[in-house]
């Protein structure tokens, strides 16, 4: 067995290592910088010495990072020009979308059944892996991002819903919150990816993010949800991805759901859009973000 990190720990590092800024990186990489410093701790206490220095004005690579980066540069380029040579072959009429897991696993794979129906000479190929940068080198055809514009230069955005969240619990949760305020003695649940959705939640609601109790962190939004469901705590989500979980009573929305900034979007090349397949992608996700959600149950 090789003694290898994790690939996805150095595909951060090479794009931090790049930039020589977690924040420019972690929006490269459509990741929270929360999201992008873990795994670059991870990787640090993988190899036992830092990689960077840190200063008030960026980051710097240490001996060891550069050595890293030199490896890492070569190695991932020789990695991509193989999987593009296999890909090449296979392709066809397929079209690589790249978007959150959670976004996937809780509104996108339902639907892909009526997508294959309407579309029958063209297939999605799902992964989670991708952004901005894959996206201009043509790796991924299309990205799905919870983000806020504006959008990177040449990118053309579709905007499929806005990015309202709200605390969820358990129909029988004790004690029911029925103010903001009464959040603040409450165990709260977390994923890791968006930390910070709490902190923008309170902020939003005028509540001091500092006075929150955070308890669990998840993986994933889906575990997330079922520990809520469990009557773990309380969990922050997103509305439209959560929808089923209303419908069906498993979870409720004592405050409702605040808007923010953000918002869900397809992204593609600009150059791009008006791709026949591409321009069927977004015509056919427009057309689900309007349909009821109850019509999917």
């Amino acid at each position: 067995m090789r003694k290898l990190p994790p690939l996805h720990a150095v595909r951060i590092f090479e794009t931090c290592a790049r930039v020589l800024n977690f924040s420019v990186a972690a929006r490269e990489l459509c990741l929270t910088h929360s999201a992008v410093s873990h795994q670059i701790r991870q990787l640090e206490t993988w190899l036992g010495q830092p990689l960077f220095t840190r200063h008030a004005s960026g980051v710097a690579l240490t001996a060891a990072g550069q050595t890293l980066l030199r490896s890492a540069t070569q190695s991932l380029g020789l990695l991509e020009d193989t999987c593009q040579q296999l890909l090449s072959h296979t392709r066809g009429q397929a079209l690589t979308l790249a978007a959150p897991g959670s976004f996937m696993a809780l509104w996108l794979i339902r639907r892909l059944e009526h997508f294959e129906r309407e579309y029958p000479g063209l297939r999605l190929q799902l992964q989670t892996q991708g952004d901005y940068q894959d996206l201009s080198a043509q790796r991924i055809d299309a990205l799905v991002v919870s983000a806020r514009p504006p959008w990177p230069k040449g990118v053309h955005a579709l905007t499929l819903f806005g990015d309202r969240a709200g605390p969820v619990c358990a129909p029988d949760w004790s004690p029911m919150p029925t103010q903001v305020g009464e959040l603040l003695g409450a165990p709260l649940l977390y994923t890791l990816s968006r930390r910070e959705a709490w902190i923008d939640w309170a902020e939003l609601n005028e509540l001091d993010p500092a006075r929150l109790h955070l308890t669990r962190h998840f993986d994933n939004l889906q575990l997330m949800l079922e520990a809520a469901i469990a009557k773990l705590g309380i969990a922050i989500a997103p509305q439209p991805l959560v929808q089923r979980e209303l419908q069906q009573r498993r979870l409720i929305a004592p405050l409702g759901f605040t808007s923010s900034p953000s918002e869900f979007a397809l992204c593609v090349q600009s150059s791009r859009a008006q791709e026949p397949h591409l321009a069927a992608l977004c015509t056919w996700m427009a057309e689900q973000t309007r349909l009821p959600s109850e019509t999917l149950s």
